[in-house]
């Protein structure tokens, strides 16, 4: 019995000991693994800059007192990296060699490639989120529905694969639980002026590229350069004055029945959680709310003028998806996009078989292909391009003429090629038989909007078009009192041309002679005058250009006042659903009055001051207004060069439709103007109404409010930018609904961008979590803050 006893005492012992000797040694390994990972970290700090947590970043970074505002943001990002480099060595070693199999626990930086991998969020401590990248390429043979599944697939993996190492996160149990602490404590950082709150930058899983080393120390270099948020003096920028000292009145003065401000759905460390359903529509993939409004439509007294074809926007703003056709893919990048686009994208073949002959649309197999044709240009809208200025010189595209509106625009071809000439053109047509028209041309990476010249004014400023252009456009100009003819006079630039191509100009049928004698009469009497009247042998069509008078001595000549001059009261510039009138507006005389003046030639008009500012105006942001034009520009240039185009992940190749949607002077999109890029500015009906100035600069854009619905089809913009809108947005309708519209109009694997307050920033970036998209970067201080976010192929499924 002695002798067993002391042999179990003896083998304790011995355990004991064993299991001391077992845990120095793996004590002293972790140790010397700790050492080589630090230097490793000192070696190739690239990869962990933005892999900071919330938490870690808002413990690390102190107060900085930078001499030179624009530098301020960037000194404080690379304190920043030094700091995390120091805290973090080991996290970033296990992620740089477990990358593959554990891809759970990756967090990397979206590189300029659109790129990046797969990180979990953990938010408020109790609420987690993977988020997925989901890139694919033209050619994989793979749609978007197959790759979600891939996803979801990769995920259950990972989950399983993030089990197994179980046991090595025990060993960091402790180190999160005080960064989960650190992450619940905003109220005071908020508090600290000048201290980076918040710093967020996550990817989705990598899809196997590879970036050799000069991409790595290019990036690391721009790094060092790149502005995510302004400081010092262009934060003022972000600081706009009331609206009633603006020298510029809003599209919604007349509007004061302002909805209650919302109640924030969020806080700084809460993920409120959102249900989605898809759309039980009739119109399907396809739907536009304000334009598929079948029970506001069935309720019309009439359609005689086109009303049917108007905006009718539900009472209450839907908040549903809109879902994907089947086998959506990425579309084409721009420029093979003009000629060809996926078939599964946009599954409308009656077109194809009614303008076949045309050249505007055929099948080709899984594309759908566009020869460039159209109904007054079969071989070409280059060569009709070029038939126009040969005929009238003076047109001088791309340098006179740089802002085109093309009525009735089919498949839009002719603004499509335009982009050759340096030629920017508003392209729009009916959501009507002529099936899916519009969303080809946004499809192809060509601007068109959904509109029809029915009752009311359209969407634009006056005086603002060089050129307006109609081919065929199936627009009644003579009838009565030529009321449409004088909505394109409201449009037109004092001195601009208005190009009419269609059989009445070059046929002498007597339907068509009527028309051709009717016109001509009513043209006179509106005092424009044929330049131009010319044949192309090859198209075999005619076209006669008219030019708008540059003053009022034609009216006061003229021995009837049909069409009447409009009353002194009426504002040619108010737009937003203004009930259409037959009449015409007094051209201006005042030499430093809009309109008195052709702008300068492009490209100098998009930087130069428009003549008629003034510094006894008041700009939006505070300053006289030619100040505060250039402020604005280069506020932008110095955003767009230094954060957009490298430090957020945007592949750039990929994006062609753009949309700013709350504009100011156009700056962003000038900014822009390198890039294979166009812009859709939006001034929203309650800012200060500075379109104008966008088109003088040669850029356009409309107006809108975004407490409804945009006219355009979904998945028809690859880039969002909402400058300052949600915030404002709040204190007249729910927010839900705009982003459900922005989800609508934004294509899978499009990036929006949020530059607003952070408590409007944490709403948003919570919604898009709902949504299964990915958070690219958020960004805070001073409690203003920057959101980059992408959207997923995820839907709902059906109820």
């Amino acid at each position: 019995m002695a002798f067993g006893k002391g042999s179990r005492t003896d083998a304790r012992r011995t355990s004991s000991s064993f299991c001391s000797t077992t845990t120095i040694v793996v004590f002293v390994a972790l140790c010397l693994v700790g050492i080589w990972m630090m230097t490793s970290s000192i070696v190739n700090p690239l990869e962990l800059y933005p892999l900071s947590s919330k938490s870690d970043v808002k413990d690390q970074v102190p107060e900085t007192d930078s001499k030179d505002n624009s530098g301020g943001i960037t000194e404080d990002l690379d304190k920043l990296v030094q700091k995390t480099q120091e805290k973090n060595p080991v996290k970033r070693n296990e992620n740089t060699k477990d990358e593959s199999d554990d891809t759970s626990k990756t967090q990397t930086y979206s590189d300029t490639n659109g790129k990046a991998d797969e990180e979990k969020i953990q938010e408020g401590g109790d609420a987690t989120l993977e988020t997925h990248t989901g890139n694919f390429s033209d050619g994989d043979g793979k749609n978007m529905q197959q790759k979600l599944d891939e996803q979801d697939n990769n995920s259950e993996q990972n989950s399983k694969e993030a089990e197994n190492n179980e046991q090595q996160e025990i060993n960091t149990e402790k180190k999160s639980e005080e960064e989960e602490k650190s992450d619940g404590d905003t109220t005071q950082s908020e508090k600290n002026k000048g201290q980076i709150e918040e710093v967020e930058e996550n990817g989705g899983k990598e899809t196997g590229q590879k970036s050799d080393d000069n991409d790595a120390e290019n990036w690391d270099k721009d790094q060092g350069s790149n502005e995510v948020f302004p400081s010092g003096a262009q934060s003022e920028l972000l600081n706009e004055t009331n609206t009633q000292n603006v020298a510029w009145s809003t599209q919604a003065a007349e509007s004061k029945n302002e909805k209650e401000v919302q109640a924030s759905a969020s806080s700084k460390d809460q993920t409120v959680g959102y249900t989605w359903r898809l759309c039980n529509v009739t119109a399907g993939a396809d739907y536009i709310p304000c334009l598929d409004n079948d029970e506001a439509i069935r309720k019309l007294r009439t359609t005689k003028h086109y009303e049917h074809r108007e905006r009718h926007c539900p009472e209450e703003a839907p908040t549903c998806l809109v879902p994907l056709p089947d086998g959506y893919r990425r579309p084409i990048d721009w420029p093979k996009s003009r000629e060809k686009i996926w078939y599964s994208n946009a599954p409308h073949t009656k077109l194809a078989v009614y303008k076949g002959n045309q050249n505007w649309v055929k099948v080709s197999g899984e594309y759908l292909t566009f020869p460039g044709g159209g109904t007054q240009f079969k071989h070409g809208a280059l060569h009709y391009i070029d038939v126009i200025q040969q005929s009238m010189p003076d047109i001088a595209w791309g340098k006179k003429s740089r802002v085109v509106l093309d009525v009735g625009c089919g498949v839009a071809s002719f603004g499509g090629y335009f982009f050759d000439r340096d030629v920017l053109t508003m392209s729009f047509a009916p959501k009507d038989e002529h099936e899916a028209q519009v969303q080809f041309a946004l499809e192809r990476g060509i601007p068109a909007v959904s509109a029809v010249m029915g009752t009311k004014r359209l969407p634009y400023p006056s005086k603002v078009f060089d050129v307006v252009h109609c081919a065929r456009c199936r627009v009644p100009w003579h009838i009565e009192g030529g009321m449409l003819l004088l909505e394109l006079n409201r449009l037109l630039r004092p001195g601009g041309y208005f190009v009419w191509s269609a059989t009445p100009v070059y046929q002498k049928l007597p339907e068509d002679a009527g028309i051709w004698e009717a016109m001509s009469a009513l043209m006179k009497s509106m005092c424009w005058k044929m330049v131009a009247k010319t044949k192309d042998t090859f198209n075999r069509v005619g076209l006669a250009i008219f030019r708008k008078p540059s003053d009022n001595k034609c009216y006061k000549k003229r021995m009837e006042n049909n069409p009447p001059l409009c009353q002194e009261s009426d504002d040619p510039d108010a737009a937003w659903n203004v009930p259409l009138q037959a009449c015409m507006h007094k051209l201006p005389v005042d030499p430093n009055v809009r309109g008195s003046q052709w702008p300068e030639q492009w490209p100098l008009r998009l930087v130069k001051t428009p003549y008629w500012l003034n510094s006894s105006q008041v700009g939006v942001y505070g300053k006289p207004a030619p100040k505060d034009f250039k402020a604005d520009y280069e506020h932008w240039k110095r955003v767009v060069s230094k954060s957009y185009l490298n430090g957020m992940g945007i592949n750039w190749s990929h994006v062609r439709n753009v949309m700013d949607m709350r504009s100011v002077y156009g700056g962003f999109a000038a900014a822009l103007r390198d890039m294979k890029v166009w812009v859709m500015n939006i001034v929203s009906i309650d800012s200060p109404d500075t379109l104008p100035i966008i088109y003088e600069r040669g850029l356009f854009g409309m107006y809108h409010d975004w407490c409804e619905s945009f006219s355009t089809y979904p998945r028809t913009y690859d880039l969002l930018h909402a400058d300052h809108l949600f915030s404002k947005l709040k204190k007249r309708c729910k927010l839900l609904p705009v982003i459900a519209e922005v989800d609508r109009i934004l294509r899978p694997e499009g990036k929006l961008i949020v530059r607003d307050n952070v408590e409007t920033i944490n709403e948003v970036d919570n919604m898009a979590k709902s949504l299964h998209w990915e958070i690219q970067m958020t960004y805070s201080k001073d409690h203003e803050g920057l959101l980059c976010v992408q959207k997923t192929v995820w839907r709902p499924n059906m109820s």
